[in-house]
């Protein structure tokens, strides 16, 4: 392992003497820092990728902490597999952007013994499909050491990477790991959305003494959303476990992560009577994909006001967000691209009907990825994840409000 780290890093120094120069964080940096409100509302018109938003997050961190290195398949020379490392080589040195060999096991097992010593390493899966292959060292040595060693060690190690379908990459390379993760005490579990989500909570999670899972889209990646002059302060960061709601509303709650694009078809109408038709009016969710900002305009035009969460932190989950949107709508729906079964919304669901069921007028509903391994052939790909039609008709109209 060693040795072909060496071979990676060329002339550079051996993978260990570069963990031992780097200089542990003086101490544990927290979220304080609120910009006055005339500041926090001030909209420039500029657009940010997520993959910028995540770049600049990783830079900004790195220069302020010289304890935060990053590791992992072609972070470095190749600037990563999409990009996100880009520029950090050259900026920082072989030092601190470590590209490893393709051992997810060797490198993960790494970062874990360097946040030990008071490190801050943000280790890159490729995607987070190849986590399984240190899921011991996730598992078992990151997100157990604080509590068995009764708060003697901590462990502030991001792991981050694509998570979740792309397109066209099959059943190894599509699982969703979100509700894997998020079964673990210990752990902190982040699913960011827009550019904002992206630089926020990944400079929450560098900073945080706990170990991070720091699920991201690859689909995503090339999204540009607006910031604003917070977003772009190097002391911006967002509190971990804590929704946005993205929309306010009165009819129904709609929980979601990296969000959701719900948009008009016409020629998607046939075949339904003009009842349905009209309930329908059709609503295709690709949570996973893109964000359509005239939904709320078009669900409000439908007679449903719609109020949207953006999860964000799936571990720990803001269920007082999510509790205080049902009792004030009435009605529940979550969406999620993983395996229905022990999935994110059935956890949601639960929560609910524990703690608001005499609030409800009508069953949570719950729309998921199918129960199958992710298919390779793209028309059958398309059933698998939710944006067919009959599941947001038959959960959303049908569910929560035709039959009730």
């Amino acid at each position: 392992m060693l040795g072909a780290a060496r071979r990676q890093l060329g002339s550079g120094p051996m993978l260990g003497q570069v963990l031992r120069r780097l200089r542990p964080a003086g101490g544990d940096e927290r979220c304080e820092r609120v910009l006055p409100p005339r500041q926090r509302n001030i909209i420039l018109h500029v657009q940010m990728t997520v993959r910028d938003a995540l770049n600049s997050a990783l830079d900004e961190e790195m220069s302020a902490d010289p304890s935060v290195f990053l590791m992992g398949e072609e972070v470095g020379e190749y600037q990563g597999a999409y990009k996100i490392t880009k520029g950090l080589l050259d900026k920082y040195g072989p030092d601190r952007v470590l590209d490893t060999p393709i051992t997810e096991a060797g490198f993960t097992g790494i970062g874990v013994g360097a946040a030990y010593h008071g490190l801050r390493p943000v280790v890159e899966f490729m995607t987070f499909n190849f986590s399984m292959q240190a899921i011991d060292h996730i598992i078992n040595s990151a997100a157990k050491s604080n509590y068995m060693s009764a708060g003697q060690i901590s462990v502030p190690i991001v792991f981050r990477g694509p998570n979740g379908a792309a397109a066209g990459v099959g059943a190894q390379h599509s699982q969703c790991y979100a509700a894997w993760y998020a079964h673990v005490p210990g752990l902190k579990v982040l699913t960011p959305y827009s550019a904002e989500d992206a630089r926020g909570l990944l400079k929450a999670a560098i900073r945080d003494p706990d170990p991070v899972i720091f699920l991201e889209n690859e689909l995503l990646y090339g999204e540009s959303f607006p910031v604003s002059a917070e977003v772009l302060d190097s002391s911006f960061c967002l509190p971990i476990g804590k929704a946005k709601i993205e929309r306010e509303g009165k009819d129904v709650t709609i929980t979601a992560r990296w969000l959701v694009m719900l948009f008009r078809s016409n020629a998607l109408l046939k075949g339904f009577s003009s009842t349905d038709a009209n309930y329908l009016s059709i609503f295709l969710m690709y949570f996973h994909a893109r964000f359509c900002p005239q939904a709320a305009e078009i669900l409000s035009k439908e007679g449903i006001n719609a109020e949207v969460i953006n999860l964000r932190s799936i571990r720990p989950l803001d269920r007082a967000t999510i509790h205080a949107s049902v009792r004030k709508t009435n009605r529940l729906v979550t969406v999620e691209e993983g395996f229905p079964q022990h999935g994110v919304g059935a956890e949601i669901c639960m929560s609910v009907v524990e703690e608001c069921f005499e609030y409800l007028d009508a069953p949570v509903e719950r729309i998921a990825g199918a129960d199958v391994p992710m298919p390779y052939a793209a028309n059958i790909e398309r059933m698998a994840v939710p944006q067919v039609i009959f599941f947001v008709f038959h959960h959303i109209f049908l569910g929560c409000f035709i039959r009730w």
